[in-house]
């Protein structure tokens, strides 16, 4: 059955690509190409937007099936997280020979670490959910960025200098996360 539900978005690009955002399909397309075109590309990508849209959608049933963290038990992931990511970060700074500011654990929504250029480190606690490993490579991350405020190939060369496994962790970090931020109240 061809694809039809989809939005289309038409730009200068030269190229046609396909992208699920938050389950929906998005269709990017050159100014001038025809819709025979158009569907045309979408009939030959049919079963990877059949197979991601089922992901796409297991990932969305999932989220609304786990279960929601109360008040205590953030406070008590914070708790855990001051205790150990300030530990964390020392022994991968001594190993990058890096020196960092302020370290802050926030519940956020969106992100699992930062550094500003000033070198404060920020982590959210719900790393704390996570495998150790997992935890370990945002810090690798983010004490990385005090060598290198970018995402070059220095930069990751870098990061796996200190964490030789860290794809493995970042990418388990891609797939979970999702799952461990909609634990938090949707207010």
């Amino acid at each position: 059955m061809p694809v039809t539900d989809y939005k289309l978005i038409r730009s200068r690009r030269k190229t046609l690509c396909i992208e699920i955002r938050q389950g929906q399909l998005l269709v990017r397309a050159p100014l001038r190409a025809s819709n025979a075109e158009i569907a045309r590309f979408l009939r030959e990508k049919q079963s990877w937007i059949e197979d991601h849209l089922a992901k796409a959608r297991a990932r969305e049933e999932a989220k609304q099936s786990v279960p929601l963290l109360t008040d205590a038990e953030i406070r008590l992931l914070a708790h855990e997280a001051k205790v150990l990511i300030p530990d964390r970060v020392a022994y991968f700074a001594r190993q990058l020979n890096v020196a960092y500011g302020r370290i802050t654990i926030r519940c956020q929504r969106t992100r699992w670490g930062s550094c500003s250029s000033r070198g404060n480190l920020n982590f959210n606690c719900l790393l704390m959910l996570a495998p150790r490993e997992v935890l370990d490579s945002v810090i690798v991350h983010e004490l990385c960025h005090r060598k290198h405020m970018n995402h070059s190939a220095a930069f990751y060369n870098e990061v796996l200098r200190i964490m030789p496994d860290y794809r493995t962790w970042d990418k388990w970090l891609k797939k979970n996360g999702p799952l461990l931020m909609a634990r938090l109240s949707h207010e």
